[in-house]
Formats: C-alpha cells, structure tokens, sequence
C-alpha cells in the first residue's frame, strides 16, 4: 500500500496542482475574466491561424457591401470579401473573455446588438454600451427579431423587447413528454465543480483544490525528509528541528487526507466522467433532479437553450436546447413539441443555426458532430460537408467528428464555414479565404479562464501526446484513486494498531 500511495503519488504531485489551480479559475470565470494570457507563451495548438479556434462565429450584414464578423476574436467591421478590418471592440470591459460574442443581431431600426459571455450591448456607432437585462444569469446565447420584437435568449429565458428598455421574461413551457429530468453529465459536472449547491459549492470545491495542493505539497515533503535528515547527519549538523518537521508534517499530511478523502474521491470520479472517453458512456442518460440542488430548479429550460429561429414556413418557433430541439407557438403559451427527425448536436451544443437561403423551411445546423442541411418538415438531413444523408447509427459514438464546426458565415457570393481546428472554409463561391490579419491576431490573447480550461482537461498537453491526450483525464483520475484510496488504508491501518496498542 505504501508503495502504491508513495511513487504514484510522487509523479502525479505536479498534475494534482495544476488540476487543483485550473480548477479553482474554472469556478469563478467572472472574477478572472479581466486576466489574459499570451499566445506566444502557449504551445502551437494555441496559436491562431486562420481564423481557428472559434475565432468567428458569424457575420452580420450592416451594407449591402460591408459585414461586422463576431466570435472569440470580438467584432470587426469588414467587406464582403473580407479584404480589409476595423476594429469594433471599443467599450467592451478589458479582457478577451468580455468581448467574446455568441450571437449578433441588426435590428430592424438599424441597432446592432452583441450578446456577450456576461451579457448585452448596443453599439453607438463609437462604442458599445451595455444593456441591463433583467435576470440574474446573463450570458447570451442567441439573439433574433420578429413580430417588432427583439427575442434576446439566455441559457435559461427568453426576453422580449422593442426598445432595449422595458423587457417581458418568458420562462418557456415544457415539452409535451418533459420528464423533469436532467442529464447525468449536467449532473456531474455540476456535482464535480460544486455549482450543485450554489456558490458555497463553488468555494467548498475550491477548498478541496486547495486541500489536494496541499497534500500534494507535503507529500513531496515527506519524501524528501529522510533524504534531508541523512545529509544533515553526514555533515554532522543538528537534525531535530528538521525531525520535529518531518514529524509534523506527517500529522497534517495524515489529517488532511483522512479528512478530505471521501470528498476527493467523489471529486475526481465525477471529473473522469466530463471527458471522453467516458464521456461517451454518460452522454444520453438522464437522472432525476437532486432535490434542493440548483438542478431542482421549476424551469424547465434551466441551463438548456442554446439557439433560437422563427420557421417562417409554418409560422412557429425552432429552438435548440439540451435536449434537442423543439417547436414552440408564436405567442409560447402551448406545450413545446419536440421535433421528431433531428440532425446530430454535439454536447457541446448548436454552434450554427440559420435558415437555408434558397429553400423556405429548410435550415443550415453546426455543431462539433458536422455541419448539415435539414429539412423539418420531412426530417431530410443532408451532411453538407460530404454531401450524403445521414441517418442515425443508434450506436453511442464520439460527441465529435472530424468537422468541428464553430461558425458559418453566408455573403452575397460566397459560403464560409468555421472548423475549430482548420479555421476558415469555402463551402462554395469564388473567393479564396481570407487569411487572418496580424493586427487582428495580436489583439486576440487567450483568456486565462480558457488556459485553464485546457490545462484541466489535458488538452494543453495534445501538441507532446497526440491523440492520446485523450487518455490524459481517465489515467490521472485512476492514479489519482489509488493514491488516495491507498493512503486512507494506510492511515486506517495504523490508526487501528495505536488504538490496540494503548488498550493494551
């Protein structure tokens, strides 16, 4: 047992703390979202070429000559072509996690409106101002305009507006055959980041981040000690000072662990199940709501909207949620009725969704599984970038294909799409790609929230192990199991024989 807590342990100490650390930035993206992060101190992954990396969204048409393109990169006002850039990012608060923007949208009035990480904007014609929207979870996933009306759509509500200063917030009726379930992965990703309980989750998980640091720490500690106190008894120097350390150090080693164990078990089974391959195996399921948790929440759509477009055709709503998509009326008074012959979404969510250009009640669906023309009304589904149909394998596979399409961008002459790790594609037309301006490049760092991000999963490692980072989440958290489970038998096991040996 000794030998299974000590060497494992000693290797995984450095991981632990760089899990630890990324893990507590992830809690709080909101106090982090000022902070940035060089490319040019990250691995070639990392670096933009392109127009990789979710660096555009899509693309708003404000002339019948000119374009503002959005996304990770924020807003710049182009041509067509796509020849020449001005800079739009002038009134988003500092860091490029604050000028990250979802959704675009031209207002019939002529307003530009972004929707942002942490909420709503109008663009002056100088700078962007933001929008106080009444609800507490701010993140925008979609903007649209119909029937006079803005539809601004967060993760969880639906607000109506026609003047950006009185809002109507419609919490969406459920589905026909809503269930009241959740997903297992929502469940566990909300269990392993403690955002289950609330933000005193939140800080409890940070604190077994630090608790992990800190065995890690004088773990490392604890194996250094003989070898310190040796040396110091070679030259002859004092070593109770340092015994009384070593000692010491143990103790709270011992304390923190026992303490801390169960929790840190829980925490690093969950955190194995939020990436593949695991992932996989959890995907599709769904659990009952833990009942006074944030999960146990009488919305419906708590957490699940990602997309919103009106079906012009059959004069109703198409939204993209979680759970996939669903129709809703035009005043969302009926139950929502879930489309019965769906493209494939990965988890990650609808990156793309917009209305065919040349076939009414037909629409252009995105996501990390593919790009694809579908048909609603038929369920034809078409994979675009193969140009074959598609129909459902039913056999669980990767929630990612080898087009990981980000955004989409339609100009009067030309069909770009986004892929997250080739940049920029023609889907037709006659222009060849731009290539991504330096100017533009140099004032798109990383986020400090998403070097964390990708350090927590291992995807920082991808460029020295290949495809088998893939494999970095499920082999750590497995090591990570033996050496706590081996060190809680080892604490037990002597606890055990002090208590014989004071009875007797």
């Amino acid at each position: 047992m000794r030998k299974f807590h000590k060497w494992p342990g000693i290797i995984l100490a450095v991981f632990v703390i760089l899990f630890s650390l990324s893990g507590i930035i992830l809690n709080h993206r909101n106090w982090f979202s000022a902070v940035d992060v060089s490319r040019n101190l990250l691995p070639p992954d990392f670096r933009l070429n392109n127009w990789n990396l979710a660096s555009i969204r899509g693309a708003v048409h404000v002339s019948p000559d000119d374009m503002v393109i959005y996304g990770n990169i924020g807003a710049w006002l182009t041509t067509e072509k796509m020849d020449r850039f001005i800079d739009l990012n002038e009134g988003f608060p500092k860091g490029i996690d604050n000028r990250k923007i979802d959704a675009m949208l031209l207002t019939n009035n002529g307003e530009l409106l972004a929707g942002t990480l942490f909420g709503l904007y109008s663009y002056n014609g100088e700078t962007w101002q933001p929008v106080n929207i009444p609800v507490s979870h701010k993140r925008i996933t979609d903007l649209t305009e119909h029937d006079e009306k803005i539809h601004i759509l967060t993760r969880s509500q639906l607000l109506l507006t026609s003047n950006l200063k009185d809002f109507e917030i419609v919490n969406l009726p459920p589905s026909l055959h809503d269930d009241n379930k959740v997903s297992l992965f929502r469940t566990l990703w909300t269990l392993h980041s403690g955002e289950l309980f609330g933000e005193v989750g939140k800080i409890a998980v940070d604190i077994l981040g630090l608790g992990l640091i800190f065995l890690s720490v004088t773990g490392i500690l604890h194996w250094i000690f003989p070898g310190w106190i040796k040396r110091r008894k070679k030259k002859e120097q004092g070593v109770e000072k340092v015994k009384k350390a070593f000692v010491q150090n143990l103790k709270l080693h011992n304390k923190v662990g026992y303490i801390l164990a169960f929790f840190l078990v829980i925490t690093a089974i969950t955190g194995m199940f939020l990436r593949p391959p695991l992932l996989i195996t959890i995907a599709p399921k769904k659990v009952n709501k833990i009942p006074y948790t944030i999960l146990d929440n009488p919305n419906p759509w708590h957490d699940k909207l990602r997309r919103i477009i009106w079906d012009e055709a059959h004069e109703r709503y198409l939204v993209s949620t979680s759970d996939g998509f669903f129709f809703f009326d035009n005043t969302f008074s009926a139950p929502a009725e879930r489309v019965p012959m769906q493209p494939p979404v990965s988890v990650m969510g609808c990156t793309v969704l917009e209305p065919h250009p040349s076939v009414l009640g037909n629409y252009i669906v995105g996501s990390f599984t593919g790009l694809f023309k579908w048909d609603v009304q038929t369920g034809a589904i078409i994979n675009v970038m193969t140009n074959s149909f598609y129909s459902p394998s039913g056999r669980m596979g990767s929630p990612i294909s080898e087009n990981l399409i980000s955004g989409y961008i339609r100009t009067s002459t030309d069909r770009y799409v986004v892929d997250y790790s080739r940049g920029l594609e023609h889907l037709s037309g006659s222009n060849t790609p731009p290539q991504m301006p330096k100017p533009i490049i140099e004032a798109t760092p990383m986020s400090l929230w998403n070097v964390a991000l990708d350090v927590h999963t291992g995807r920082i490692f991808q460029h020295l192990l290949g495809s088998l980072y893939i494999l970095y989440i499920p082999l750590a958290g497995i090591t990570l199991l033996i050496v706590l489970i081996s060190g809680f038998v080892i604490w037990w096991l002597a606890h055990k024989k002090k208590k014989k040996e004071q009875v007797s």
